[in-house]
């Protein structure tokens, strides 16, 4: 092969160009001239603002997501705080109810207390102040405990009362505390008196839970719904004119001859916190002659 036909150029991986540092230094040397130029001419101003505007709709396209979940992250931690806040006010709001409601409770019972207190003097018999414990554990009868025992003054069959009416009587008394049997229990009895027509009749306890009988009324007799009854006083236990409840139902078509006779008790005893302990009439009645005592001057002439 002749020598003339031959490429003696070197192949492009060793072909010798301008070298590297060369191209650093005019490079470096164009962008101090450029910027020189920019800052003492505004030269690359008008196309600074072409290129902005021209790329500001890419800028938004890429900056979207990223705007995305910064809105997203703030909404959710709003949502986070403001359910946080919420759950506070409810906390607070509860709070402020519960303060309500003891506030509305003291003051009914402030109410209840100054009326027992006004109660008192209209009474002539011994009283004592006793606050209502709880409720007997006894499902077959109706019975609370009071704070007043045999050390405070209370004798068994004392007479119980609020300011609404007759509670009911006490039935056991221990030390410091004593047992009161109320109106509905199915053992408690009290004569009564109806207000309007004068008629004194028995109520007794345990026809219904709440409820109390007014017992061998004649069918004829005068009395309707809505009647009022009182203490009559002749049982020398209870004060006469003290409330004991009122008629609520009527039913003259008893075959016996009574009418059958509910009545709603003056006092709730589910409400009763506070009560007076009354010393029983009959311990300020002189005593009863004896039977030989009677028969004597009965013999006399």
């Amino acid at each position: 092969m002749p020598l003339g036909t031959v490429d003696c150029t070197p192949p492009p991986l060793f072909r010798q160009g301008i070298s590297a540092l060369t191209k650093l230094g005019l490079y470096s040397a164009a962008a101090i001239f450029l910027m020189v130029a920019d800052t003492r001419l505004a030269l690359t101003g008008p196309l600074r603002n072409v290129l902005v505007t021209a790329l500001l709709p890419v800028q938004q396209v890429v900056a979207w997501p990223g705007g995305w979940v910064d809105k997203v992250a703030t909404h959710f931690g709003g949502l986070e705080r403001a359910l946080a806040r919420e759950k506070a006010a409810h906390l607070a709001l509860a709070h402020q109810s519960l303060q309500e409601a003891r506030l509305k409770e003291l003051q009914r019972e402030n109410d209840r207390l100054r009326t027992l207190l006004e109660l008192r003097p209209s009474i002539q018999v011994k009283s004592l102040a006793a606050e209502v414990l709880y409720e007997a554990a006894d499902p077959y009868s109706r019975k609370v405990i009071i704070d007043r025992g045999s050390q405070h003054g209370v004798v068994t069959g004392s007479p119980v009362i609020t300011e609404a009416g007759v509670l009911g009587q006490v039935g056991r008394v221990y030390l410091l505390t004593s047992e009161v049997i109320l109106l509905v229990d199915r053992d408690a009895a009290i004569p009564v008196l109806n207000a309007r027509t004068g008629h004194r009749a028995a109520a007794f306890g345990g026809a219904d839970p709440d409820l109390l009988e007014l017992r061998f009324v004649a069918a004829n007799d005068d009395v309707h719904v809505g009647d009022a009854l009182t203490t009559s006083g002749v049982d020398g236990v209870y004060p006469a004119g003290l409330a004991v409840g009122k008629i609520l139902t009527l039913d003259r078509r008893g075959d016996s001859g009574f009418a059958r006779i509910l009545l709603s008790p003056a006092v709730v005893p589910d409400s009763v916190r506070h009560a007076l302990v009354l010393e029983p009439i009959g311990h300020q009645l002189p005593e009863r002659p004896s039977t030989t005592e009677a028969l004597s001057r009965k013999e006399k002439p």
